[in-house]
């Protein structure tokens, strides 16, 4: 289901896609997604959009479909009991409050800068030590 109302409104106050994604602290691509419907938008970032595009939150939100497909005939999902546990864990990551999300966020991009740090680090070595 695409988020419709979101995006009109987003066109009508003349924001781009990636600056709606800065300031919910995600990649453009990622809020594409959403805006999209392909990807859900949890509880804390409707607020901020509507924060961000000064709004009421009911001017933009609309309700998730359940449009989660599963292939019975597939032989990872014969085992019930595996299946359910699978299902079950993706559904609780629905439920993880955005600052939790955003603070994974930023401590993924600082691993990723110290891992860039270390790489650099690693040229700098003599060949026998690394």
């Amino acid at each position: 289901m695409q988020k419709e109302k979101l995006r009109v409104i987003r066109k009508q106050k003349g924001y781009t896609q990636q600056q709606v994604a800065d300031f919910i602290a995600t990649d453009v691509s990622n809020y594409s997604r959403k805006e999209s419907g392909d990807v859900r938008i949890v509880k804390d970032e409707w607020d901020k959009l509507a924060r961000f595009l000064d709004v009421p939150i009911e001017d933009i939100y609309e309700e998730e479909e359940a449009t989660v497909v599963i292939n019975n005939n597939h032989p990872v999902f014969n085992d019930r009991s595996s299946s359910a546990g699978v299902i079950n864990s993706l559904n609780n990551y629905d439920n993880i409050p955005g600052d939790i999300i955003e603070n994974l966020q930023n401590y993924i991009a600082l691993l990723k800068e110290e891992n860039e740090r270390l790489k650099e680090e690693l040229k700098g070595l003599p060949s026998g030590k690394k």
